[in-house]
């Protein structure tokens, strides 16, 4: 079957919307590749949500190549449209993480959705945040000048949620070096929030092209670089799957698209020194590390397609025998009813 779209409006265009960032991003990450890699262009899996009955989406990815560990840029657009007892109408998203091969050149997430409640109602989330193995000062500054750029009225709000947001208790430090993070964003006005989420979504792309050709030109690779970025690569997964609520949610909905919500890892991560963390966490958590940890296996070792399916099923298995748990995960000031408690 081909995929079904929701007949809102409003979700037709956040749908132009997040393939038009799909665009200008993989795009971006061809002429990365050109310029410092072999010219790999990212390729598309599509995926299907119940056979494409409740939509689905096409994620463009990009890994083990010169330039590039690992990148996923996915657009999924689900919806409900004929089952009136959903109170979510559709929910329209781009969600990407690129991990450049080079450790001195940094990582970067960004997702950008649109959320619709069966009566109409919706709102936009917005995230972007640099996350490097190896910081360097100014990258930091210019991917929050940008952000400020983007957003002037909004950036104080979003770097404070993002901040939040992205601590790490367990190992009191924050997943990247600056954040920018609104959630449940409706100003009444869509033409307008339409707006700032292109401005926003541009920006971020505009702006971490420009960063990592700059480090591919510029920067020198030195000893200990590997170590660092695997040390940095395996606190990526450790936050991903032990406190992202919109990782967690996704799994907790549907097992659908498990490889793709897991696109987010690095290839390699180091099991032994995940596992080390499970005594920082709080109960239950600490038997959630533990299984993780024994999935990736001792030392470095690969993520690979099999390892990224059984992770999302200890995630899976572990909220649902421990949904009490879910209040343990990072929040930022609102957390919108869409990822707030999936507790089947």
């Amino acid at each position: 079957m081909k995929r079904s779209f929701p007949k809102s409006d409003t979700a037709a265009r956040a749908r132009t919307r997040v393939e038009t960032l799909q665009s200008r991003l993989s795009d971006r990450l061809a002429d990365l590749d050109a310029r410092h890699g072999e010219g790999v262009r990212p390729e598309p899996v599509e995926w299907l949500r119940d056979d494409g009955r409740h939509g689905g989406g096409v994620r463009y990815q990009l890994g083990d190549t010169v330039a590039f560990d690992r990148a996923s840029v996915n657009v999924s657009v689900v919806h409900y449209d004929d089952d009136p007892t959903k109170q979510l109408g559709s929910a329209t998203a781009i969600s990407t993480i690129v991990h450049p091969r080079f450790a001195r050149a940094p990582s970067m997430h960004m997702h950008i959705s649109w959320t619709e409640m069966r009566d109409g109602r919706g709102y936009w989330r917005m995230m972007a945040d640099l996350n490097p193995s190896i910081p360097y000062d100014d990258d930091r500054a210019a991917f929050a000048k940008a952000l400020r750029d983007a957003a002037p009225a909004a950036y104080d709000e979003a770097a404070a949620q993002g901040d939040r947001y992205f601590w790490i208790p367990a190992l009191g430090r924050h997943r990247g070096v600056t954040h920018f993070y609104l959630e449940a964003w409706n100003t009444g006005d869509f033409d307008r929030d339409d707006a700032l989420a292109t401005t926003v979504g541009e920006a971020t792309i505009d702006t971490y092209h420009r960063l990592v050709d700059q480090a591919y030109r510029t920067r020198v690779a030195e000893p200990g670089d590997a170590e660092a970025q695997l040390e940095y690569h395996t606190l990526y997964l450790f936050q991903v799957l032990t406190l992202d609520r919109g990782t967690t949610s996704g799994l907790l909905v549907h097992d659908q698209n498990d490889v793709g919500i897991m696109g987010s890892l690095p290839s390699h991560v180091d099991g032994t020194l995940l596992a080390s963390w499970a005594d920082r966490v709080p109960a239950p958590q600490g038997a959630l590390v533990e299984a993780l940890a024994a999935i990736v296996g001792p030392h470095r070792q690969p993520v690979t397609v099999e390892k990224k399916a059984a992770l999302a099923q200890a995630v899976r298995t572990h909220y649902r025998a421990h949904p009490e748990a879910l209040d343990l995960q990072a929040a930022g000031n609102v957390v919108p009813p869409t990822v707030a408690n999936h507790r089947g």
